[in-house]
């Protein structure tokens, strides 16, 4: 409860974390996919909804921190815009639908490593056939509240197809990865 109200706090000013810009990785995913239904996981204030949106896609965001979802839905706003940003857990919350993309940058490895395994489960139901997911984290060794494992990795490995991975640093040096699966 503790965690849920800092982050909420973060979001009165500017959360380090959300740096406004649609990072590199997204733009070029988007550039060879055409538009459908995109589903942000922990979306923030609402940066690459907004992204999606511009390009066509029908978008739904969830993200626990209302401050960051009464932001995002502002966003939404704009002309040429539309969405649905939803409050609640990711482990929990009602999504309905399908969706060509889900998008995580920085939701699963916040996650409490117990709650990881539902938010697998529901992943799969709400990841099209033949649809992408595309995940930031950081890597760790251990299992921990901040960071994905290489077992995590191999475990959403047999569940999708890993297209693509790219390791790397965040700004302050510590272990990154973006990964891009596939469902066949």
């Amino acid at each position: 409860m503790l965690r849920r109200i800092l982050f909420n706090l973060w979001y009165y000013r500017r959360p380090p974390w959300d740096s406004g810009i649609t990072p590199p990785e997204l733009l070029e995913f988007l550039q060879f996919h055409s538009p459908g239904r995109a589903l942000d996981l922990g979306c923030g204030t609402g940066t690459n909804l907004l992204t999606l949106a511009k390009q066509g896609w029908q978008v739904v965001g969830v993200d626990f921190a209302w401050r960051a979802v009464t932001k995002a839905r502002q966003r939404l706003k704009q002309p040429g815009c539309a969405g649905v940003v939803l409050a609640g857990d990711v482990t929990k919350v009602k999504i309905d639908g399908v969706f060509d993309l889900v998008l995580d940058i920085g939701c699963y490895h916040g996650l409490p490593v117990q709650t990881r395994l539902d938010y697998q489960r529901r992943l799969l139901t709400w990841l099209a056939d033949g649809g992408s997911f595309l995940m930031y984290a950081h890597r760790v060794d251990q299992p921990e509240s901040m960071g994905i494992t290489e077992t995590e990795i191999n475990g959403l490995g047999k569940l999708l197809k890993l297209v693509k991975r790219v390791d790397s640093q965040d700004r302050w040096g510590r272990k990154a990865i973006w990964l891009t699966f596939y469902r066949l």
